[in-house]
C-alpha cells in the first residue's frame, strides 16, 4: 500500500525553481506539443468534440510523442504534463501514485479503450501494471467529472487508447536496450480489409533494476529486477454505413522486486510484486439518423495483485473485478447537443486463493446511473451542462452536476469558467478488511475554476486557477478502534482543499518548438492545516524540440520543489531538477532510431522517503515499420 504524503508551507518558499521556470515561461509551456485545433477528443464529455470547442482543461499525447519520450511507464510519461505529479516506492513495477492537481491517486478515473480500471483494495488505478507499449494515444482531463463518469472522478480522468487499424497491413518490430541491462521488444501489425480493421501487438521488457531502498534503511541490498509482458487485440467491423462493432482485449503481467520492512542478513529473501491486468470490451455504435447516434458497450477488467517472499509462496493476494454496461444516446440539433446515458457498474473484491464466498474475503457492490448532458457551441459561445444520479447498492442515491462556459472575447483568445460536484465511494477494502470500517461515508467535493487560453496554431498559452474542496476525506487513523486491527482503521476524519494555478504554453519558431508548464498549488488538510504528503507546492517542465533534417532533437528540465514525506509535516523531501535529452530520426528506409538520456547529471533524489530513484539512464531503440 502506498504512503500518501504532504507538502511545504508558502508558495514563495520555492524561490529557485520558481525563478528558473518563471523566466522561461513567457515563451514556453505545455509538457507536450499542443493538439491541432481541428483534432477531436472524447474525454471531456464522452462524446467526440473538436479541441476548439472544449471548455475543459485537456491534454493529448499521441504515439509519436510516446515513442520519442523513451518512458518506461504510463505514469512517468504523464508526469511531464501540466498539473500532474507522481510518487513511487522505488523503480518501475513498484507502487505508483499519480496526483492530478494534487488530488489523491484514487480521485482519478482511468479508462483503457473505454474499460474502467480501478482497485477495490488500494483505491485508484494500478499504474505500475498498465503497459505503455500497447498505448497509442492518451487524453487527460484535469478537474472533476463525476457528472459524466460517476464515482472516482474527483481530480480528473485519464483515457488510454490502443491503436486502431486502418489502410494496408502494416507490421512493425522494435528492439531497445539501455542502462541496467534493460531490454525491450515490441512487435505487431495493423490494417484494414474491406469492412474489417485490426490491430494486434505484443511486448516484453526486462531489466536488472537497482536497489530501490536507500542505504540508511536496513534492507536486502540486492538489485530489484523487473520483467513485464503484454499483448492486445483491437478488432472493428463496419456494418454498412450506420453500424459498427468494436472488440478490444488486453493482458499484462509484471513481476518486480521490492524490499520489505524486515531483513535478516543470515536468511536473505527476495521480496516480489506480481501484477496481472486483463481488460475486455465490446461496443456497438449506431448512427440511426444524421442527428441521432447510440452506443452500447459491455466492459470487464480484472486486476490481481500479490506479494511473495521467495522462496516462500504468496503471502498476500487480492483481486478486483469491474463489470460495466453503458447505453449512451446523442442527439444533435444545429448548435445543440443532447446526451442521455444509462450506466451500471459492478465491483467485486476477493482473494482468489481462498473461498470466494467467505463473508470477509468476498465483497461486491453495484452502482446504477442516469446521466444527462447538454452542449451548445455557436460563434464565440460554448456551454456544457451535465447532471447525473448514481444509485449505489450500499450508500443510496448520489447527485452530481457541472456547468462550464467559454467565451472567445477576441480572435484566438478565450476565457472559461466551470463549477461542479463529485464523489467517490469508499473501496470495499476500506470498509470490510481487518482495517476497514463499514460505516465509512463517500468522499465528496465541490470544484470551481477559471481559465484564460490563447491558440493560433503556432502559439498556445493557458492559465487555469482552481479550487477543489473535499469532505469526508478517508485517511488511515492509527488511533481509531472502529475495526478489529490493533494498528488502526480507515476513517472519515479529514477535509481537504486542492487549490492552485497552472500555466502552460508552447511556441514554434520554424523547426524549433519551445514548451513548458508551471504549477503553483496548495493541497492541504483543512483539519490540521498540514500540506498533503508527497506533493510539491511548485513543480514544472521546460523543454525544446528541434527538427534538423530527418532528426528531432529534444531537451527538457523536470523540476519539483520540496515536499513533506508524512502527514504530520515532520519529514521533508528535498526538491530536485533533472535534465533529459533525446534524439530520434530515420537512419535507413523504414528504420527509425530513438535515443534518450534521462537524469543526465545523475541527480540523487527521492519521490518517497527512504526509496531510491533511478540515476542516469540511457536507452537506445530501433523500430522497423514499412511506410
Amino acid at each position: 500500500m502506498t504512503t500518501r504524503a504532504p507538502i511545504t508551507r508558502a508558495l514563495p518558499r520555492a524561490s529557485l525553481l520558481s525563478a528558473a521556470l518563471a523566466a522561461a515561461l513567457p515563451t514556453l509551456a505545455a509538457a507536450q506539443t499542443p493538439p491541432s485545433l481541428g483534432e477531436t477528443v472524447v474525454t471531456a464529455t464522452r462524446v467526440e468534440q473538436p479541441i476548439s470547442d472544449l471548455v475543459a482543461d485537456v491534454s493529448v499525447i499521441d504515439r509519436a510523442t510516446i515513442e520519442r519520450s523513451g518512458a518506461s511507464g504510463v505514469a512517468d510519461l504523464l508526469a511531464r504534463l501540466p498539473g500532474i505529479e507522481i510518487s513511487r516506492n522505488g523503480g518501475v513495477g513498484n507502487t505508483t501514485s499519480l496526483f492530478i492537481r494534487g488530488a489523491e491517486t484514487r480521485f482519478t478515473a482511468v479508462y483503457l479503450d473505454g474499460v474502467r480500471i480501478d482497485s477495490q483494495s488500494t483505491g485508484g488505478a494500478p499504474w505500475e501494471s498498465i503497459p505503455l507499449a500497447q498505448i497509442d494515444r492518451i487524453e487527460v482531463l484535469r478537474g472533476p467529472a463525476a457528472a459524466v463518469y460517476g464515482s472516482d472522478a474527483i481530480g480528473g480522468v485519464v483515457q488510454l487508447f490502443t491503436k486502431k487499424g486502418e489502410g494496408r497491413a502494416t507490421p512493425f518490430v522494435s528492439w531497445g536496450a539501455g542502462s541496467r541491462r534493460t531490454q525491450n521488444t515490441q512487435l505487431g501489425v495493423s490494417g484494414s480489409a474491406g469492412a474489417f480493421d485490426y490491430s494486434i501487438g505484443a511486448s516484453y521488457e526486462q531489466s536488472a533494476g537497482f536497489d530501490v531502498r536507500t542505504p540508511n534503511v536496513r534492507h536486502n541490498p540486492d538489485k530489484d529486477y523487473y520483467k513485464t509482458s503484454a499483448g492486445n487485440v483491437r478488432l472493428g467491423w463496419q456494418i454498412g454505413e450506420k453500424h459498427r462493432l468494436d472488440l478490444t482485449a488486453l493482458e499484462s503481467e509484471m513481476d518486480s522486486g521490492y524490499d520489505g520492512f524486515t531483513y535478516n542478513p543470515r536468511r536473505p529473501v527476495d521480496d516480489r510484486n506480481k501484477y496481472h491486468l486483463r481488460t475486455a470490451g465490446l461496443t456497438w455504435t449506431a448512427q440511426w439518423t444524421p442527428e441521432y447516434k447510440t452506443k452500447l458497450s459491455v466492459t470487464d477488467s480484472n486486476q490481481r495483485y500479490e506479494t511473495s517472499v521467495k522462496p516462500s509462496p504468496a503471502d498476500y493476494i487480492t483481486q478486483t473485478r469491474l463489470r460495466g454496461y453503458l447505453f449512451q444516446n446523442e442527439y444533435r440539433l444545429g448548435s445543440h447537443l443532447f446526451t442521455a446515458a444509462l450506466e451500471r457498474r459492478e465491483d467485486k473484491l476477493f482473494n482468489p486463493a481462498l473461498d470466494e464466498y467467505s463473508t470477509t474475503l468476498f465483497r461486491k457492490r453495484s452502482q446504477d446511473a442516469l446521466a444527462l448532458g447538454y452542449g451548445f457551441v455557436q460563434g464565440p459561445h460554448s456551454l456544457q451542462v451535465n447532471l447525473r444520479h448514481d444509485e449505489d447498492s450500499e450508500f443510496g442515491g448520489k447527485n452530481t452536476g457541472s456547468v462550464a462556459y467559454g467565451y472567445e472575447f477576441a480572435r484566438n483568445w478565450r476565457v472559461t469558467g466551470s463549477a461542479g460536484t463529485a464523489f467517490r465511494a469508499p473501496t470495499l477494502y476500506q470498509r470490510f478488511s481487518e482495517y476497514g470500517d463499514a460505516s465509512l461515508r463517500p468522499e465528496t467535493s465541490r470544484n470551481a475554476e477559471v481559465g484564460l487560453r490563447y491558440g493560433d496554431g503556432t502559439t498556445s498559452a493557458s492559465l487555469v486557477a482552481y479550487r477543489n474542496r473535499v469532505r469526508n476525506l478517508i485517511t488511515f487513523d492509527y488511533d481509531s478502534t472502529a475495526c478489529e486491527s490493533l494498528f488502526g482503521c480507515y476513517a472519515n476524519v479529514n477535509r481537504a482543499k486542492y487549490e492552485g494555478v497552472t500555466l502552460a504554453a508552447s511556441h514554434r519558431f520554424g523547426d524549433l518548438t519551445l514548451r513548458g508548464s508551471l504549477d503553483y498549488q496548495n493541497p492541504r488538510d483543512v483539519e490540521t492545516n498540514h500540506m498533503l504528503p508527497q506533493r510539491a507546492q511548485v513543480h514544472g517542465t521546460v523543454g525544446a524540440d528541434w527538427r534538423v533534417g530527418a532528426w528531432t532533437l529534444g531537451a527538457e528540465l523536470q523540476a519539483s520543489g520540496r515536499r513533506w514525506a508524512d502527514a504530520a509535516n515532520t519529514q521533508r523531501l528535498g526538491g530536485y531538477g533533472i535534465v533529459n535529452l533525446s534524439a530520434s530520426g530515420e537512419v535507413a528506409r523504414d528504420l527509425t532510431l530513438v535515443a534518450r538520456v534521462d537524469n543526465v547529471a545523475d541527480k540523487n533524489y527521492q519521490l518517497v522517503k527512504d526509496y531510491a530513484t533511478a540515476g542516469r539512464t540511457v536507452y537506445v531503440g530501433l523500430k522497423w515499420q514499412p511506410r
